[in-house]
């Protein structure tokens, strides 16, 4: 089976299993497992942090930001498709309290006019504006790279409003591989980011979050009230590091195989590619076809390739290091047969 669901379905690399076997571990509530500590000295050092946590997972990193920058009743901005605000089950207002507000974007950037037009004057009535979230690449805008120049812009907004920005990073390296800008340039424009090790990077599980020591330090304590305090993790963690010194520069794998994916698609009638193609995700529209994306996904399914519905009238097709070249002529054929 040909999984382009999602780059989350990667399968941990033989050195990956071999450096969570051989892991020296100890209890990290503690602070003394020194797998985990490696990972997150090497983390913060390539973002440019003075510190990093490791955690279960983008969405639980992205709820300890909001813990973390936010006090109840206060009110964060951010684009309206983001994954944030599409597909992490109202977390920031169930578990944060706080209310988010959406702003309309193009590729998943927020125009800086309409950002700084929704961050509220003081006023009895209003909530406190005090966080900014951006994601990079950005999901729903098909893996688009936000430009660096619009999250200086973002930056430069915050600061002069007194507000602090979240990265909601979970591709960041796929950015970096695709633009040619550091993660830690990208960082620099942010009071925190968190990244996937579980997504291109291949790790089997867990997220970094990170930001300034005091930003960490509390972060922590919020982990710990989240469920997130872990012991002998180091066998989780050990495939992390072996992601961040093995796979960053392969992504560019990746996106070479998204191209080719969607180079192919987009030259078969009734299907039309909505994404400019700049990393591992391609979106495709199917209305024109005799499918839904339901029926569409499962005719696919039945040829051995398996997508992601991912609208009313769109799939979803992303590329990882589990699918090669030879993957890609085979899911095109399966396509064309079933057109």
């Amino acid at each position: 089976m040909i999984d382009l669901r999602s780059d989350t379905v990667t399968k941990p690399t033989e050195s990956m299993r071999r450096a969570a076997y051989e892991a020296e571990v100890g209890d990290d509530v503690y602070g003394e497992d020194p797998t985990v500590n490696r990972l997150e000295e090497k983390a913060a050092e390539l973002l440019g942090k003075e510190k990093a946590l490791f955690v279960t997972s983008g969405t639980q990193g992205n709820q300890i930001a909001a813990l973390t920058h936010c006090r109840p009743g206060d009110e964060v901005i951010m684009e309206a498709s983001s994954h944030i605000y599409i597909y992490e089950v109202g977390g920031f207002s169930a578990l944060a309290n706080v209310q988010i507000r959406p702003v309309p974007g193009i590729n998943g950037a927020m125009n800086t006019v309409d950002v700084k037009n929704t961050i509220r004057a003081e006023n009895i009535h209003y909530p406190t504006t005090s966080l900014i979230c951006i994601e990079n690449t950005h999901n729903l805008a098909g893996g688009a790279v936000l430009p660096l120049s619009h999250m200086q812009e973002i930056s430069q907004l915050a600061k002069e409003n007194n507000l602090q920005v979240h990265l909601d990073g979970a591709r960041l390296f796929n950015a970096q591989v695709a633009s040619g800008i550091s993660v830690k340039e990208y960082a620099k424009n942010v009071d925190s980011v968190q990244f996937c090790l579980s997504k291109g990077l291949g790790a089997p599980v867990g997220s970094i979050i990170a930001g300034t020591e005091e930003f960490i330090n509390r972060a922590r304590k919020w982990r710990k009230m989240l469920g997130g305090g872990l012991r002998q993790v180091g066998m989780i963690a050990a495939p992390g590091l072996v992601a961040l010194e093995e796979n960053i520069n392969r992504l560019a794998e990746d996106h070479a195989h998204a191209k080719l994916l969607a180079d192919g698609l987009a030259n078969m009638n009734g299907l039309k590619v909505e994404n400019k193609v700049e990393t591992n995700i391609i979106i495709v529209n199917v209305k024109e076809t005799k499918h839904t994306p339901e029926t569409f996904v499962e005719a696919l399914k039945s040829k051995g390739v398996l997508a992601g519905v991912f609208g009313l009238d769109t799939i979803r097709f992303v590329t990882h290091y589990d699918v090669s070249r030879e993957d890609i002529d085979k899911a095109l054929i399966a396509v064309q047969e079933i057109l």
